[in-house]
């Protein structure tokens, strides 16, 4: 399931705009994080030159949404790292954590993989600065209303996080 902010509510994405993509379960405890940022920051409309879509699935389908005139790229999920529940990590591509050969399934690809993947096959169509705000997370086997009270505390200041590099990206725009 996806879900985008209303055309009438934002902008096209001029040549060096931003693209946020929210990934996660709504149905599921602290993966909903990434649908609960989504909710906040759609509620005003984006600043000029960013879009804002909401990806219940990650991984390599995170391609789809680049049309190659993206700048940068902030994708929001929920984590798991091993630093306290409820930490906000904000890490560049190259400072993503490498899982190895292993991390790689069937049915998961991380946010490294894909960009280096989408790097391989569609290079003009990666944005030169590609950006996670990660929420740690511990629930992912339990219904949304079983969300952690700290990933739940995280929300707020994860989206400030957000609007704060987006201003500092428009200034580069």
């Amino acid at each position: 399931m996806r879900g985008t902010v209303p055309p009438e509510t934002q902008d096209p994405v001029a040549p060096g705009g931003v693209i946020v993509v929210c990934v996660g379960n709504d149905l599921v405890a602290d993966d909903a994080v990434g649908y609960e940022v989504f909710r906040r920051l759609a509620d005003s409309p984006p600043p000029p030159g960013v879009t804002l879509h909401y990806a219940a699935v990650g991984g390599i389908a995170l391609l789809d949404y680049l049309t190659g005139k993206e700048k940068a790229m902030i994708v929001v999920d929920a984590v798991q790292f091993g630093a306290p529940t409820g930490t906000i990590h904000r890490l560049g591509w190259d400072e993503l954590p490498d899982f190895g050969a292993g991390a790689i399934s069937a049915h998961f690809i991380g946010l490294k993989e894909t960009i280096d993947i989408g790097r391989l096959l569609y290079p003009e169509r990666l944005p030169s600065t590609v950006m996670l705000v990660g929420i740690e997370g511990r629930r992912f086997d339990q219904t949304r209303d079983a969300m952690s009270p700290e990933v739940a505390a995280a929300i707020e200041p994860a989206v400030a996080c957000i609007e704060d590099y987006l201003h500092t990206l428009q200034q580069g725009i």
